[in-house]
């Protein structure tokens, strides 16, 4: 199994992983390590990859909780696993449960992993375009802060996502970030067609996390998109013509005593 890790979660108690499509037994569109719940893949596949997964962060299978997301700045704090089936409609999570890995899923939006170490504070976003000019990031690091987290000692880690060289976004979403966004104008480059324009979503989240004042943040480059062999792409997938597409789980975990 493949996962990536970040250098400002490496801290002790704390297990965090940005899982590749690397190292599970789903086939097909799937392979391989697909922790979609949401996806048309074999749910008993599904189930085996998050639990390899689980292993990875030190929780039990059932300890590796993810939400049903919605592109929203909605935060939920987790103090309990609960079910697959019963997943609460959500892009945040934050936590000072230990032995629970809180996580969310991607295939091109941007994860977001969060740590405060001293008051032992856990949190995890997905910011897609919407989520994140909504306020995602700002929203999880209002929740952790509710949990007792020091603003100033929170840090932050950008996972794999689509990045700006492979993301054309037309003119209706630039118009709406005018409108909503006006800071926003750098983060969109000249594109090839008229009236597009090459989205860099991993700078854009990472202003907004300098805008809730975390300024210890690592982003690890990485492009789903231009990485077939270890990432699943949304976008990808649909310009193959695609049926469906797997889902990366990108996780954190309070571990130990």
């Amino acid at each position: 199994m493949m996962m990536l890790t970040a250098p400002t979660l490496a801290l002790p108690g704390i297990r965090h992983a940005f899982f590749t499509r690397q190292g599970g037994v789903s086939t097909g569109l799937y392979a391989s390590l697909n922790g979609g719940i949401g996806s048309a893949d074999a749910i008993a596949n599904v189930d085996k990859n998050r639990a390899r997964m689980a292993t990875a962060l030190g929780v039990e299978p059932h300890c590796l909780v993810s939400v049903f997301q919605i592109h929203s700045p909605q935060v939920i704090v987790a103090k309990e696993p609960w079910p697959a089936g019963l997943r609460p409609r959500a892009d945040g999570i934050v936590t000072r449960a230990r032995a629970l890995a809180i996580g969310v899923t991607t295939a091109d939006c941007g994860p977001v992993l969060f740590a405060e170490p001293q008051a032992g504070v856990i949190g995890v976003a997905h910011a897609g375009w919407r989520g994140a000019l909504a306020g995602i990031v700002e929203a999880t690091v209002a929740a952790m802060q509710g949990l007792g987290a020091a603003r100033d000692q929170i840090r932050a880690a950008l996972g794999p996502m689509i990045r700006q060289r492979h993301y054309e976004v037309g003119p209706d979403l630039i118009e709406r970030f005018a409108v909503e966004d006006p800071a926003a104008k750098p983060f969109f480059a000249p594109a090839v067609r008229p009236g597009h324009a090459m989205f860099d979503l991993a700078g854009y989240i990472a202003t907004r996390l300098r805008r809730a004042e975390v300024d210890q943040v690592d982003d690890l480059d990485a492009c789903t998109y231009g990485n077939p062999e270890l990432f699943f792409s949304y976008r990808r997938a649909t310009h193959r013509g695609e049926a469906d597409y797997g889902r990366h789980v990108n996780a954190i975990a309070l571990v130990g005593e």
